[in-house]
């Protein structure tokens, strides 16, 4: 059995679903696979057990069908204990993708735990002029799913729940990425994210923090709370679909 690195300090719900998980990965891809990276939430104090995913990155020499098809009962099992289905990457795809996909290597090489192999992302050197372009994209283009998502769910209250909060996790390293074009300190924790980005770019952030403690286990309000609070929500998103123009 393959020893894995980077456990101490991880959640213990989080370190017992990971090590069969790995050491099935390990034991199916052999030589081929270079590391295991866990990202996201599951690396720090905003892990919630039950209700936020595991992320895992399966870094490969060369991604096939076959290596895929070999996963394909691992990550079965892992779907039902919280572990999502990984990305699988090969090393050049990670080298030449970096420029394309900015924000999201950028919050995985600030927040990851390589668990096996090696670290892709300790040399890895990502263009930060298309940050902001990025930012616009992801955020206008959320925004637009959020209301069309409103559109096909919102006859029900915890439809809309559901939506609000799978949304936020969306939107927070967007956030992020906002407060590192305006040269701020990058909180870890999710509700100073919010916080900092709300005072920076001045709007409230009362519908986030709400939104944040549906995603952490509180009670589903009356409907009419449920639609103030996404009424808030989409004002709110508005300003900084403004504020990122003027950056």
């Amino acid at each position: 059995m393959a020893e894995l690195s980077g456990l101490t300090g991880l959640n213990p719900k989080v370190i017992q679903v990971l090590n069969p998980y790995c050491q099935d990965m390990i034991a199916i891809h052999g030589e081929n696979l270079k590391s295991i990276i866990l990202y996201g939430s599951a690396t720090g104090e905003d892990f919630v057990s039950k209700r936020s995913n595991v992320n895992l990155m399966i870094v490969l020499g060369e991604v096939t069908q076959a290596s895929l098809k070999n996963s394909l009962k691992t990550v079965a099992k892992g779907r039902k204990r919280g572990i999502v289905a990984p990305l699988f990457l090969s090393e050049e795809h990670i080298r030449r993708s970096a420029d394309v996909f900015p924000i999201e290597f950028l919050e995985i090489q600030e927040n990851h735990v390589v668990l096996y192999g090696d670290d892709p992302f300790e040399s890895l050197e990502i263009d930060r002029s298309n940050i902001r372009l990025q930012c616009e994209h992801e955020l206008k283009g959320k925004l637009i799913r959020v209301r069309q998502g409103y559109l096909e769910r919102g006859l029900l209250k915890k439809n809309i729940a559901s939506l609000l909060t799978e949304s936020l996790t969306s939107f927070i390293p967007v956030f992020r990425n906002m407060l590192r074009l305006v040269g701020e300190q990058l909180p870890k924790r999710r509700q100073d994210v919010i916080e900092k980005t709300a005072e920076r770019f001045d709007v409230s952030p009362d519908p986030f923090v709400k939104i944040l403690r549906l995603k952490e286990g509180m009670k589903v309000p009356d409907a009419r709370a449920v639609d103030g609070i996404f009424a808030d929500y989409l004002t709110e998103l508005d300003k900084l679909a403004i504020a990122i123009d003027e950056l």
